[in-house]
């Protein structure tokens, strides 16, 4: 398929809520092979239909041989359609997270240890894992981009918010 822009952070379609995917069909395959192709390119652990410009609740997401997280565990290729997410606990951790919609910069957020997410794939076919650690912060991170929230609006103090190159010393690698 091909490789599309990604719409950066103060652009009107990201801070919208997304409709639920309700027809599975050549459309949704055709955005989803774009979704992977853009996610690739980018070297992303993962991308929300919204950040492509297309406003539906589908995320997908992987984590394998990235060169932009090599310390982390692999996370497994996932298409996920009208997604539910449910925190097992209240036990957060916070962690760096960058964001293809956010070019160039990092954030300190918190995020979820453990969660339950559900949902169904590209064909319909149900899903629903208990996972954590960087898995259960990239779910919560791409679920975000479909209720219109981008990251730094989780960052709890600004001081930990800032360009990549000004803040690697102070980055410490994702739990995962």
């Amino acid at each position: 398929m091909s490789v599309r822009p990604v719409l950066k952070m103060g652009q009107p379609l990201l801070q919208r809520v997304a409709a639920p995917v309700t027809r599975f069909d050549a459309e949704l395959l055709a955005l989803i092979a774009d979704m992977d192709d853009t996610m690739r390119a980018l070297d992303g652990a993962g991308i929300a239909a919204p950040q492509i410009g297309v406003s539906v609740r589908v995320v997908i997401f992987e984590l394998k041989d990235n060169p932009r997280y090599p310390q982390l565990a692999p996370v497994p290729y996932t298409v996920l359609v009208n997604p539910l997410v449910t925190p097992l606990g209240a036990e957060q951790d916070e962690g760096w997270e960058g964001c293809l919609s956010v070019p160039g910069m990092r954030g300190l957020v918190p995020r979820h240890r453990h969660l339950r997410y559900q949902g169904v794939d590209q064909y319909g076919a149900p899903i629903e894992r208990t996972v954590e650690g960087f898995h259960a912060r990239v779910v919560q991170h791409e679920v975000d981009h479909l209720d219109g929230i981008l990251f730094p609006q989780r960052v709890r103090d600004l001081r930990d918010f800032g360009f990549e190159d000004a803040l690697l010393g102070r980055m410490t690698p994702m739990p995962d």
